[in-house]
Order: C-alpha cells, then sequence, then structure tokens
C-alpha cells in the first residue's frame, strides 16, 4: 500500500520487521514539483521501540495482518504473562520482555485488553486506559500545612511508583494512566 494511504493503527513491514503507526506528520513541498512526505513514528511489534521514517506519499509499504483480540489478564507463568481470550477462551502467553513496563499495570484479572496477533503467534499487548490499583504505601498528609496541594509518592499494589495527591492515603484505590503513567482520580 501506498504511504499516503497507511493511518494510525496500521502495522507495516519495516527493514524486514513489524512496525504499529502511532502518529503521522504531512509535509507539503514549498515549491512545484515537490513530493508530499509522511513521517511516520512507528513502534516495532513486539518490543516498543520507537522508529521516526520519512516516506514519499508514493513508497509502497506491505501492511501485515495485525490481528486484536479482547482478553483478560489470567495469571504469571514464571516469567510469562497468560491472557484468555474473551470469546473462545485461548490463552496468550507473552514473555516479561514482550509486556515490558506494561506489567507494572497488570492485576489478578484486569480485563479490557487487546492481545495483538501477527500470524497465530501473539506479539504485544494494549492495556485499557485506566487500571484501578490500590496503594499499598505513601506517606501521610501533613496536617495544617499551607494550601498548596503537593503530589507525594505513592508505592502501588504492583510495584509501580507514581505522584498522588495529597488527600490519597495508604489502603486506598485510584486509577491510574495507562500511558502517562499518571494518577488520573479515585476509584470506586
Amino acid at each position: 500500500m501506498k504511504a499516503s494511504d497507511i493511518r494510525k493503527g496500521n502495522v507495516v513491514e519495516y527493514n524486514g520487521a513489524a512496525y504499529q503507526i502511532r502518529d503521522i506528520e504531512r509535509s507539503s513541498p514549498q515549491g512545484r514539483g515537490g513530493n508530499v512526505r509522511f513521517r511516520f513514528s512507528m513502534y516495532s511489534v513486539p518490543g516498543g521501540s520507537k522508529t521516526d521514517v520519512s516516506f514519499d506519499a508514493d513508497d509502497e509499504l506491505r501492511e501485515v495482518d495485525l490481528v486484536r483480540r479482547a482478553a483478560s489478564f489470567s495469571y504469571r507463568d514464571g516469567d510469562a504473562y497468560v491472557f484468555m481470550d474473551d470469546e473462545d477462551y485461548t490463552p496468550y502467553t507473552l514473555d516479561a520482555d514482550v509486556v515490558g513496563d506494561a506489567a507494572g499495570y497488570i492485576t489478578d484479572g484486569l480485563g479490557g485488553c487487546h492481545v495483538q496477533i501477527i500470524d497465530d503467534l501473539p506479539v504485544g499487548v494494549q492495556l485499557p486506559q485506566t487500571v484501578a490499583l490500590e496503594v499499598v504505601e505513601t506517606p501521610p498528609e501533613l496536617k495544617g500545612g499551607t494550601a498548596t496541594k503537593r503530589p507525594k509518592p505513592a508505592r502501588l499494589s504492583t510495584g509501580l511508583e507514581i505522584q498522588v495527591p495529597e488527600y490519597i492515603a495508604t489502603g486506598e484505590r485510584v486509577l491510574v494512566n495507562t500511558t502517562s503513567g499518571e494518577f488520573s482520580g479515585r476509584a470506586d
């Protein structure tokens, strides 16, 4: 397919590896006869390492068939993470290095995940936008402090450390954005 036809989320082959397109910048030529260029921010699948590459509009790229299956986290098997397909209960096993930083957001029974599959092999996982995690350790709120709301560190049940508002206490459940790793509110 031509570079000009590629959209965010497509997976293409580049230098013998599969990459998912996350961002596209289009640059128009200044003079006559110039070619429109497309700059793609791509992440390797699996692995997630970022690459920025520019292509002419007519450059051909081979699209890779990426299947996304709704799944829930089931259990850990040594260093591997096993997700269960929400429809047909197929287990998908992903190594810790494929899961990467996402491991800090994965809890027992976590739903809303999507396992990415290329050629029948699970190659990655997309987590829900936010997950609820328990605060296992955070300093107490300073009484009689100033009116400013200073963030403080909190260690979560998965070992992840984030900054939370002063009013959050140990034992509370908080929502964490899985893209930015930031506090996004109290969980119900």
